[in-house]
């Protein structure tokens, strides 16, 4: 049998000129076109990043009233327990687990020095009003200290904001006012920002004491309340903006909007406190669960008692049945 040439194989079929390379390009400009559009009216909102210097602007009395927390030693930063210190202030637990206590502090955070007193040292350079005042408050003993700071915490429910300063009722207050409206002109010109993120690392992206120091405030808080991002919001599924953000994790947030989660005193010793130990327990035993199915008796039958893939895949079962059903047949059945 001789081999027929292209031509006679092709002879009598109607063919139509194609260039791929121009479809490609046509193809590829189409779907930018519809990238770009998209992203115009559907992207992301762009937040601009939360820092102390945008916070200590926005709003200075929060500020100030969390610095003098963080001095006092009084703030949820300072009394948090593991991995930042050794208090037990936000240490979950339950039955009988305790990881935070067993992973003990591995990043070690003094906020009264390291947000307060070492950026104030490092600004008083040339300072002497700053000097004296740092000399005056870490000279007193620790009584004065809480005297000073606990007068001046209560003093500051009604402070003003006055000429970039803060400014309280007259009272005897020591050297924490100074001190504070100091870090205050120190955390809006984005020193504060550059002094909590300096490290012996080569690369500065440790952002742990900043976002410590923030999170004491209100203003965050308040941040994420107006985006829709707290626990209580399905903020874990939410993106800036109210936009959807990652709807895999509905089950693991859902914790946090029902009982026992949510509540003071809950089933099992399971409440708010310890929501975050209690929910990643229950999502442990639910992956273990799913993994191990096919294992457990009575869970995995579930698909034969109610065999909704059935309904699911009624094509395919009655062709499956079909052809059983040809496969059986009698000759005589086909006459």
């Amino acid at each position: 049998m001789s081999t027929m040439d292209k031509a006679t194989y092709y002879r009598d079929i109607r063919m139509v000129p194609f260039d791929l390379v121009k479809e490609l390009v046509l193809a590829s400009a189409g779907v930018l076109i519809v990238v770009v559009v998209l992203a115009a009216v559907l992207s992301s909102p762009d937040v601009p990043p939360v820092t102390i210097a945008r916070w200590a602007t926005a709003d200075p009395v929060d500020f100030v009233t969390t610095a003098a927390s963080e001095l006092a030693g009084s703030s949820t930063s300072a009394d948090y327990g593991p991995p930042y210190n050794n208090n037990e202030g936000s240490v979950q637990t339950l039955w009988f687990l305790k990881p935070q206590s067993w992973a003990g502090v591995h990043t070690a955070v003094d906020p009264s020095n390291q947000f307060v007193v070492e950026p104030l040292q490092q600004a008083a350079v040339g300072n002497a009003a700053l000097t004296a005042a740092l000399s005056t408050f870490q000279s007193a003993s620790s009584d004065q200290q809480t005297s000073w700071l606990d007068a001046y915490s209560k003093a500051l429910a009604d402070a003003k904001v006055d000429n970039g300063q803060v400014t309280v009722a007259v009272g005897d207050y020591g050297p924490v006012p100074v001190l504070m409206n100091n870090l205050l002109g120190l955390a809006r010109s984005g020193g504060l920002d550059g002094l909590l993120l300096a490290s012996d690392r080569f690369f500065a992206t440790d952002y742990t004491r900043s976002l410590l120091f923030m999170g004491d405030g209100g203003y965050l808080e308040g941040l994420a309340k107006e985006q829709k991002l707290t626990g209580n919001q399905w903020g874990m599924m939410h993106e800036t903006g109210r936009y959807p953000g990652q709807a895999w994790l509905w089950l693991y947030t859902l914790g946090y909007q029902i009982p026992p989660f949510n509540q003071g005193h809950g089933f099992l010793g399971i409440n708010s406190g310890n929501a975050d130990l209690a929910i990643t327990v229950m999502m442990t035993l639910l992956t273990l669960i799913l993994v191990l199915l096919p294992f457990i008796p009575g869970l995995r039958d579930i698909p034969r008692w109610i065999p909704i893939h059935r309904l699911i895949w009624r094509r395919y079962y009655s062709d499956l049945k079909d052809g059983q059903r040809a496969a059986t047949a009698k000759p005589h059945d086909s006459v």
